[in-house]
């Protein structure tokens, strides 16, 4: 079995998460035309995840405290297509859900696109509203209480040395020489 690591990106492999974002939002569904990166990005309190898949970084995730009453936000949430049928996007979202925990938060939401919300609620989500539009997509909004919800042991850094596989048809200058 191939071990899936699931890790705050530091300075050394924050380009890894941004590279995996910029793949799957932009240029794989087209729902940000030049950059997905916000305000939100350079905000110290967000926290930037990735997720490997053996050797082979695969997916990633941010989250930030919303308030001082424990709310927390999940988003960004993206997988690489070859690793989809995995259980990086669950071990992704466990980890989010279980950092914000260890942090005090009491409650996390999130916007999931509608074809995620069944995965979403197999992991303990609940919906919390009607679907609205996110980003020109339909977004089911969901949550998920936090207390209790704590690291597993799989759930650990990541190895030191990790590729990008780069589609044939990627143009973007951040996958280049991935």
């Amino acid at each position: 079995m191939i071990d899936v690591a699931c890790w705050n990106a530091g300075k050394n492999d924050i380009s890894w998460h941004f590279a995996i974002r910029h793949q799957v939002f932009v240029e794989e569904q087209g729902v940000m035309v030049f950059t997905d990166v916000d305000d939100r990005d350079s905000d110290p309190v967000t926290i930037h995840v990735v997720a490997a898949h053996g050797q082979r970084a695969a997916g990633t995730v941010r989250l930030y405290a919303v308030d001082e009453n424990g709310l927390w936000k999940g988003d960004r949430l993206a997988v690489l297509p070859a690793h989809r049928s995995s259980i990086v996007g669950a071990q992704l979202v466990r980890y989010a859900v279980a950092t914000a925990a260890t942090a005090g938060g009491t409650v996390m939401d999130a916007h999931v696109q509608v074809q995620n919300t069944r995965f979403f609620e197999r992991l303990g989500w609940s919906r919390s509203g009607d679907v609205t539009p996110y980003h020109g997509l339909p977004h089911q909004p969901m949550s998920i209480d936090l207390p209790g919800k704590t690291m597993t042991s799989n759930l650990r850094r990541g190895p030191t040395e990790l590729h990008l596989p780069v589609p044939d048809s990627a143009t973007s200058p951040l996958l280049v020489g991935a």
